[in-house]
């Protein structure tokens, strides 16, 4: 019998997050030898994670059968987890605070310096910056430093108060406090990283590059789960995310369903072994318009698309506009708060829950401060980030800067915090680990999986689901939430 796997066995597997000195064995790569800063051979892609066992094949020893993702927009974890270690959780690695429990992290800006404060209501500031060459000037060498100088609004945070449900969430499973986006840039090449393992050259949410790209060049994570009989699907409220790579539509289009299948599917037990779950992106805000350009000619192209996807992306069209649910600036949080609520409620309440694993994440950091730096990871190819010569120079063997991740199972550490390093890929090896699927890049292929939040050692914690904190209320309703950018206070020492 095949022993069972514990926590030791799972930390053993772990990556070696060092920069590359090149790659090969994918297409696009160079013939050098891959290896880490130790000297050690990087697993490479299109090996298995268990060379003994047959691709498609499911470990029984890794206890779900279902992984739900759930993937939001555009917070930092100090931005929104940062009081955590105040407010029940004191091993998260949050802000620093005072004797008085005040945080005391600062910037320099405007000949002082500006410390971190409490953001006022659910309604974001609307001016805070996170393409790729605000991201490395706050990065700043990895000093953290830069973040006031792009955006006065970037050292604000919110605290239990605003956002009480994912506090509760934080403070009951385990949370990651050393979990990055996979680059420092905006969505498109991170939710590319999610799903492919590479960005493709990427480094912005626009529409002049991202559609047009071919397929990676080993495909995406669907089209793995698909060959090897994997189920799999993608619920969406609006905009399915997942097209942001295109070739998944094309290739998979009925593995696509409205929002309501998700609750339906709960309900009756019969979710998928992946479930991407998304929320309302707005079909005019920066990460939904150019989805939503895109699809309203795919959906009349693309064979075999359901006649159901196909409504609901026609009546997009004539749907007043109003704030959208990913928490994308200027998104009242507590609207995107509520819709993640809902999700983890049906997945507790579903006959599935017992062996499903739910992840709670953020595509990047959205501009707002974090005092962690990204580390070194593996370049997942030979393709370089496609910079202008006004773009500051870089590659993509850094992480982007840290965001909230919690992992929502029975078998989740109680009130339990881990400080292993994950990205956007551990979602991705945690998949081909269970379901032991090819590795699609280098990045994923060395990617930690996820098991390193969930007790191996003990019965499950939560077979009998947690009760948990209600979300807020949504500050100024559905049709009008901008803040106003908070007047700065400027101190003369740090």
């Amino acid at each position: 019998m095949k022993k069972r796997f514990t926590r030791r066995d799972f930390l053993q597997q772990s990556s070696v997050a060092a920069l590359l000195a090149a790659t090969s064995g994918l297409p696009g790569c160079s013939s050098s030898s891959p290896v880490g800063a130790n000297g050690a051979a990087l697993r490479a892609p299109n090996s298995l994670p268990d060379p003994t066992r047959a691709a498609g094949a499911a470990d029984p020893n890794m206890p779900f059968d279902h992984v739900v993702v759930v993937m939001m927009e555009n917070h930092s974890f100090d931005n929104y987890l940062g009081m955590l270690s105040k407010r029940g959780q004191p091993k998260a690695d949050g802000l620093k605070l005072d004797e008085r429990g005040n945080p005391t992290n600062s910037n320099p800006v405007s000949g002082g310096f500006q410390r971190s404060f409490h953001l006022q209501g659910t309604c974001q500031p609307g001016s805070v910056t996170q393409n790729w060459n605000s991201s490395h000037i706050q990065i700043d060498g990895g000093k953290m430093d830069g973040f006031a100088a792009t955006s006065t609004s970037a050292m604000g945070y919110w605290d239990e108060s605003d956002i009480p449900f994912y506090y509760s969430l934080a403070k009951t499973f385990c949370v990651g406090d050393r979990c990055f986006a996979s680059a420092p840039c905006q969505t498109y090449p991170n939710r590319r990283f999610l799903y492919a393992g590479t960005a493709q050259g990427t480094i912005a949410t626009d529409t002049s590059t991202n559609f047009s790209l071919p397929g990676p060049a080993n495909g995406t994570l669907m089209d793995k789960m698909t060959q090897n009989g994997v189920s799999w699907r993608s619920y969406f409220t609006d905009l399915p995310a997942l097209v942001i790579v295109p070739q998944n539509l094309e290739n998979h289009p009925l593995n696509f369903s409205p929002i309501p299948q998700f609750y339906l599917d709960c309900l009756a037990g019969t979710l998928p072994a992946v479930s991407f779950v998304d929320p309302e992106f707005n079909i005019i805000s920066t990460v939904g318009s150019p989805i939503f350009d895109f699809l309203k000619t795919a959906v009349t192209t693309i064979p075999n698309v359901p006649q159901s996807v196909i409504d609901l992306v026609n009546s997009l069209d004539v749907k007043v506009n109003a704030q959208g649910a990913s928490e994308e600036n200027p998104d009242d949080i507590s609207i995107g708060e509520a819709f993640v609520a809902s999700v983890v409620s049906a997945v507790m309440a579903s006959p599935n829950w017992a062996r499903t694993l739910l992840v709670w994440t953020y595509d990047e950091h959205g501009g707002y401060y974090d005092h962690v730096p990204p580390v070194s990871v593996p370049e997942p190819d030979a393709i370089p980030p496609k910079l202008k010569d006004t773009d500051i120079p870089g590659a993509y063997n850094i992480t982007g800067m840290r965001v909230p991740t919690v992992v929502v199972s029975p078998y989740s550490k109680p009130n339990g915090v881990t400080s292993v390093m994950h990205d956007h890929t551990s979602i991705i090896a945690t998949i081909a680990a269970k379901w032991n699927l090819p590795a699609l890049t280098y990045r994923d292929a060395n990617a930690n999986t996820l098991m390193d939040f969930l007790d191996l050692e003990n019965p499950p914690a939560f077979l009998k689901p947690p009760t948990l904190a209600a979300p807020s209320n949504p500050t100024l309703g559905l049709n009008s939430c901008q803040g106003l950018p908070p007047d700065p206070v400027i101190q003369s020492t740090p």
